[in-house]
């Protein structure tokens, strides 16, 4: 595997480009400026020099965007007195159009980060707020943003287990599948705009594709057995599944044009699980249980012999992120955490969780920074988003029920 992961406190460094630009353009950088601040260490940013007119859509955009910045972990969004960058413009609703000119620019120095103007349906002003703070991420950070990015899960709000999606703070949600039945475990396709998932609609699990746009849905995978944890490779040509067609569960990869099959793993007295494909698409991540208990293994997408990469206590729910870093959920000392591992020197740390609550089913945002997962105390699972970098989990589901198996969307 060629790609090699920064160190952690180096991938969550703020490192910022100033540039300058004309309102409309898209940003260039003249000069380069390279300012680093430690893993978790905020940029004060103000809002104040932005006036909105009295329009509620208008209000509703200057709320959004200022907790998308907030929440972003780059910034702490302050009084114009102490901000290191200034957010300067106008916010006008015009007709059912909202015009947005936005300009980021250094206090100290008056160098423009980025110049932009928008223009957007006022009726979906939540949407341009998201556009807006992934655009100001992106020019003062230099790191992509999250606030458009979206989230699927299950909500079990009766006996049945449903899909949902949402935007990546928790507002928007939309149910997916109203099957009455049980659906598991969604993931994204490398585009964005399609999920796998498995559901219990006949006697065994199947694995289904659905058309976020259309709604269509088609079976990829209903062998005779377990057909489970489907999940799209990056360049969108195959998928790694579960299946128990020959037996016990094994992992196997089946190309999505032809349905063509291949066999990765062989092993008669233990379960394959949870498979997450590498960034680069030439290794999968899964769980596996020879031993007992489930433990990682990493093998080639081509087969060969798997290389095991934890060892202690009982590790589930792998999720190979965009920074090379693999998340999964391990019990310690009764309670399952958040880790983090390192495949290249299998380097684990272990997400401080002092609350007693058992944390699972981590799903990497596209920044490799923040980390959404299922929290679940006293019989009950709510939505979280997990910074790792320190700041403190935010909860996104608040709705009657229960709510687990994020996945966060490519883009």
């Amino acid at each position: 595997m060629n790609y090699r992961p920064l160190p952690l406190l180096a991938m969550l460094a703020c490192a910022v480009l100033i540039g300058a630009a004309p309102f409309g353009s898209a940003q260039r950088a003249n000069a380069q400026i390279v300012i680093t601040k430690p893993a978790g260490e905020k940029i004060n940013i103000t809002l104040a020099p932005l006036t909105a007119d009295q329009d509620p859509a208008s209000a509703l955009f200057m709320r959004t965007l200022r907790d998308n910045l907030n929440r972003s972990g780059w910034f702490q969004v302050t009084g114009a007195g102490q901000a290191e960058v200034a957010v300067s413009g106008q916010v006008q609703r015009r007709r059912d159009r909202l015009t947005v000119q936005c300009r980021a620019t250094g206090t100290a120095n008056r160098r423009e980060f980025m110049a932009q103007s928008y223009h957007h349906e006022a009726a979906d002003a939540r949407r341009l707020a998201h556009r807006v703070a992934d655009d100001i991420v992106q020019a003062v950070t230099g790191r992509p943003g999250i606030a458009s990015t979206r989230l699927a899960f299950v909500g079990r709000t009766d006996q049945a287990a449903e899909l949902f999606i949402a935007d990546a703070d928790g507002e928007g949600m939309r149910q997916l599948t109203r099957d009455n039945n049980i659906a598991v475990r969604p993931r994204w396709g490398p585009t964005g705009n399609v999920l796998t998932y498995t559901a219990y609609l006949r006697r065994f699990p199947d694995v289904f594709w659905i058309d976020l746009d259309s709604g269509q849905r088609r079976i990829l995978a209903n062998h005779s057995g377990l057909n489970s944890g489907g999940v799209i490779s990056p360049d969108g040509n195959e998928m790694a599944v579960v299946l128990s067609k020959d037996g016990n569960p094994e992992l196997y990869v089946q190309h999505l044009r032809t349905g063509r099959l291949t066999r990765l793993t062989n092993t008669p007295h233990a379960n394959e699980a949870s498979p997450s494909w590498s960034p680069d698409g030439r290794e999968i991540v899964y769980v596996s249980d020879p031993g007992g208990r489930p433990q990682l293994y990493i093998l080639s997408r081509d087969g060969g012999r798997p290389r095991r990469v934890t060892t202690r206590g009982s590790n589930v729910s792998p999720d190979w992120g965009p920074n090379g870093l693999i998340a999964f959920s391990s019990r310690i000392g009764g309670q399952y955490q958040i880790a983090l591992l390192d495949p290249q020197t299998e380097h684990i740390r272990h997400l401080p969780m002092p609350d007693g609550a058992d944390y699972e089913d981590p799903s990497w945002a596209p920044n490799g920074r923040h980390i959404a997962c299922a929290r679940r105390e006293n019989f009950r699972s709510q939505i979280y988003i997990l910074d790792t970098a320190g700041d403190a989990p935010v909860r996104l589901t608040t709705q009657r029920g229960n709510w687990y198996s994020p996945a966060w969307s490519p883009q």
